[in-house]
């Protein structure tokens, strides 16, 4: 059954408030730019394990980590798994499997058409049978090797971080997708967080989106910490008109401080490159969002050549890594308070250099 049956999802809202209120108040977690920044698994060690499992997770704690990072997305029956996308050709072997062949379908997703299987098409117990793979294999060919990954539920990932005293950093993926379609991401994820005792500001949880609504949604359910992700172009899918950009400035992060405790901005919004992909020096982002009460987490650092500034590139071929760790220490030098890495061993080692 979905989560929503014979619920209304203004009732579970008006639940999750209910219990929010009867909570005892908790002060909000004060912004220091000189507190040890945070080193958060994107995906997981998705560097070295397929992303969005529970060994790619395990390999990020084992590393150091301070957050391990699972996008959201929703099954048929109303529970949440740890996928990037709800579209799952791509990360699983579903496209294989005679027996969900006539699932493929194609979706409108934030205004892009998708031809694909996703998870709002499958039960848990559906997408259990099927095996995680690798993203990008060309790219990461030694991760092909963990073939048995199944999709983790986000419960699951919970009980991990908990289990491994480590925080979670969610990131709800199409929201407002799913909310049109009756299955909402937001009560169902604010309640396996209070099943494992996580619902106070100083909880070590981070809720990402980017989108707004729904973080100002949350901003009303939840006192866990919120943050607004941003991207280097276009903007949030539902304000159509306003740009990330326009939410950058001054005024734009003074809004957004009203609810959310942090931003999330593209690394190349930090610090940009030139038009031969070379590193320029860092914007005023980080200062900006420090004056207005919100701590910087920017997205994603990964070793590999293709994804680094043209000077910390090492030989010719995209795949083969060059110095992260140079880029890791500008990063840190230019005052964000956390790093989204595939590579988090990499990203502890710049953190512990650094101080």
């Amino acid at each position: 059954m979905p989560f929503t049956a014979g619920l209304s999802f203004r009732a579970a809202l008006a639940i999750l408030a209910a219990m929010t209120a009867l909570m005892p108040p908790a002060a909000a977690a004060p912004v220091s730019a000189s507190a040890r920044p945070a080193v958060i698994a994107h995906r997981g060690a998705s560097g070295e394990r397929p992303e969005h499992t529970l060994a790619a997770y395990q390999r990020a704690i084992e590393q150091g980590a301070d957050f391990i990072e699972p996008d959201l997305v929703m099954t048929r029956d109303g529970v949440l798994v740890a996928r990037h996308e709800n579209e799952i050709s791509g990360t699983t072997d579903v496209a294989e499997r005679p027996e969900f062949a006539a699932r493929r379908t194609t979706r409108r997703i934030d205004g892009v058409e998708m031809t694909g299987w996703f998870t709002e098409d499958f039960t848990l117990a559906e997408l259990k049978t099927l095996h995680a793979r690798e993203r990008l294999p060309k790219l990461r060919p030694g991760n092909t090797a963990y073939a048995d990954e199944r999709i983790p539920t986000f419960a699951e990932v919970v009980a991990l971080a908990r289990a491994r005293g480590v925080g979670v950093y969610p990131e709800t993926k199409h929201p407002s997708y799913f909310r049109a379609i009756g299955l909402p991401l937001e009560p169902a994820m604010l309640k396996v967080l209070a099943d494992h005792g996580w619902t106070r500001a100083g909880d070590p949880v981070f809720i990402q989106s980017f989108e707004v609504e729904n973080l100002k949604m949350l901003k009303g359910m939840t006192a866990l910490r919120l943050v607004q992700l941003v991207a280097g172009a276009g903007g949030p899918p539902d304000r159509p008109g306003v740009t990330y950009a326009e939410m950058l400035t001054p005024a734009g992060l003074k809004e957004i401080a009203g609810y959310a405790a942090g931003i999330g901005p593209e690394k190349t919004l930090v610090v940009p490159r030139d038009a031969g992909g070379r590193s320029l020096p860092p914007t005023r982002l980080v200062a900006d969002a420090h004056a207005a009460g919100l701590v910087v987490h920017p997205w994603t650092f990964r070793a590999e050549n293709m994804f680094l500034a043209a000077e910390l590139r090492s030989g010719d071929a995209g795949g083969s890594h060059g110095r992260l760790a140079e880029e890791l220490a500008q990063f840190l030098a230019a005052g964000v308070d956390g790093l989204f890495s595939d590579y988090p061993a990499a990203a502890v080692a710049a953190v512990a250099a650094g101080r």
